[in-house]
């Protein structure tokens, strides 16, 4: 059988012994996969093969070529896991390996409903919790996992047309909801917006209909106007002796124009970037030098200056973003980057990985500290629920980026607030935070950061987490460590309090003496008027000496050793001698 086309484009970028470790499991792919057809009709092995070319599209080392040509044969063919390992090693056989336990990844049925297009960005809440805890594994310990099954979902989602129809919708939620946003993270631009493209018409058949049809004559008055504004542009580069490597229009994608067009209700003369420009120039000090000659002859657009270069994305993507007013009174946006920044918007993690270089994509892939994070918090966290929850805003939302006091900097989930900085800088910074400064003014704990804000956090080493900070932070790790951090701390202090404290009747009988016991102990409800300690459903009841009421007065609990704590008012004076007599007894209290 001849050699595929796809093939030759595969190996020419490769040589040596590269080359041919990577013909060899072509050779071992076909035979493992003969007789097998896709739905398509065509030989199994085209799928694998497309596979392996995506994969060499993002410049990925020579084992990662030859995992995307074996990714299928663990779970499809009669190969077995110590053949595959013996034939081609350890590394080749853990990534193949790895894709076969990321194919079992499934949307459950009763989350198959499809949401209003206007609701995507809220993302699904019932993922099979196992499975997406496979998937974070595996990006831990080896990113090129992913980006195989990145590969494997790009080509099934080209032929998606082939597929069943019963199968055909599951596919396509799954790669919404689930293998672009991957891809996105990862900084993959290229095939996010290809995976978006290719699942819009499957899931909104309507409205990619009315946008295909609506946006045609637009994009294409857009492009003429765009093209002219191109050669103005390169035009007075050239007066201004600006050397430019490329000055090309970038159309925008039809799931991103839907997504911008229904914050704009629906209206195409809001879209300013239907057709933008993208300048790609030699260096970084060249981008602002590039900037400045644009806002020379055409007038920017107050608000709508990005500097993607002093603040990268969590992805690692720069650029500058402007738009300006063209000679013809057309908007326009306009990109400026290096090729470098460039390689990183189209390929992400991949463009750091350069062959001849000896960069190591394993190492570097470790790197992007979310990843990290989360498979380190997914060992910390038991609770199924959290962690989804948690999921769910840390890993899709739009990210921020906010400094220490030293410059350092620390990138956090959108609305996150200062005891998420705390937590995300250090776990004991998080439990003993009392106060936050942001830009050098006292804020609240539960203040929105922005990107750009300088944030210093107040301790104290006396004092604990409070259980009214799960109501407002955002990130799954500083849930998860408060939760932990009360529930241990506290119900255990607790205990070791009483222990400690109360080891004589006597003394607990004198303590009675001067706490006048109320005739009957509030009974515990499920939402007690009063939070102990920071934590609410605690036993407690209202000291009878200086009955407390109002929400106005300042209060404090007592512990008692049988009837749970006792709430006075701080300048109560019985509770003013307990305090004194008893000091480790007392504990905050607060009115809801």
């Amino acid at each position: 059988m001849s050699t595929p086309l796809a093939l030759e484009k595969i190996v020419e970028n490769y040589s040596g012994r590269d080359k041919k470790l990577i013909l060899e499991a072509f050779e071992f792919a076909r035979a493992a996969h003969e007789g097998q057809k896709r739905f398509s009709g065509e030989d199994y092995i085209t799928h694998p093969l497309r596979v392996a070319l995506i994969l060499s599209h993002l410049r990925l080392d020579a084992r990662t070529i030859v995992a995307g040509l074996l990714h299928d044969v663990l779970d499809d063919t009669r190969v077995s896991p110590p053949e595959l390992e013996k034939k081609f090693g350890g590394e080749i056989y853990l990534l193949v390996s790895g894709v076969s336990r990321l194919g079992k990844l499934r949307l459950p049925k009763q989350n198959l409903e499809v949401e209003p297009i206007e609701r995507m960005d809220q993302k699904p809440a019932s993922l099979e919790i196992e499975n997406l805890r496979r998937m974070f594994f595996a990006m831990a310990e080896d990113i090129r996992v992913i980006l195989i099954k990145l590969a494997d979902r790009t080509h099934n989602m080209e032929t998606l047309e082939f597929i069943p129809q019963e199968k055909q919708k599951r596919m396509a939620l799954e790669t919404m909801e689930i293998f672009s946003p991957l891809a996105g993270r990862l900084g993959i631009g290229t095939i996010k917006t290809k995976l978006e493209n290719l699942a819009f018409p499957y899931l909104y058949p309507k409205e990619y209909q009315w946008l295909k049809e609506s946006a045609e004559k637009k994009r294409a008055e857009a492009k003429k106007s765009v093209d002219r504004a191109r050669e103005n542009l390169k035009k007075n580069l050239e007066k201004e002796k600006i050397d430019v490597i490329e000055i090309k229009s970038r159309l925008k994608s039809y799931f991103s124009l839907y997504h911008k067009l229904l914050r704009h209700q629906m209206d195409f003369d809001q879209i300013y970037d239907l057709v933008a420009l993208r300048v790609i120039v030699k260096d970084v000090k060249t981008c602002y030098t590039v900037l400045g000659a644009i806002h020379k002859y055409w007038r920017p657009l107050p608000g709508r200056i990005k500097d993607y270069i002093a603040f990268p994305k969590a992805n690692s993507y720069q650029s500058l973003h402007t738009t300006v007013i063209c000679e013809e009174g057309r908007i326009l946006e306009i990109q400026i980057r290096t090729p470098e920044m460039h390689a990183v918007a189209e390929r992400g993690i991949c463009a750091h990985w350069a062959q001849k270089e000896g960069v190591d994509l394993v190492r570097r892939g470790k790197q992007f500290a979310w990843i990290q994070q989360l498979a380190g918090w997914q060992k910390e966290n038991q609770d199924a629920e959290d962690f989804l929850e948690g999921l769910k805003i840390d890993f899709f939302k739009d990210r921020i980026f906010v400094f220490t006091p030293r410059g350092d900097i620390v990138d956090l989930p959108e609305g996150a607030t200062p005891v998420d900085f705390a937590y995300s800088v250090h776990s004991e910074i998080g439990h003993h935070c009392v106060g936050a400064k942001v830009n050098r003014k006292i804020v609240p704990l539960s203040a929105t950061l922005r990107t750009g804000d300088v944030v210093e956090i107040i301790v104290d080493k006396n004092k604990l987490p409070s259980r009214d900070w799960l109501k407002f932070v955002k990130t799954g790790v500083a849930r998860s460590h408060i939760k932990k951090r009360l529930d241990v701390g506290f119900f255990r202090g607790l205990q070791a309090l009483r222990k400690k404290f109360f080891p004589f009747e006597k003394e607990e009988k004198a303590i009675e003496k001067e706490t006048p016991s109320p005739t009957k102990a509030i009974s515990v409800k499920k939402e007690p008027a009063v939070s102990v300690g920071g934590k609410t459903g605690v036993a407690f009841f209202l000291a009878k000496c200086c009955r407390p009421q109002s929400p106005d007065q300042e209060i404090a609990a007592y512990l008692t050793k049988s009837k749970g704590a006792s709430i006075h008012v701080t300048n109560c004076q019985n509770f003013k001698k307990l305090k004194t007599r008893w000091p480790e007894r007392i504990m905050e209290a607060r009115w809801p």
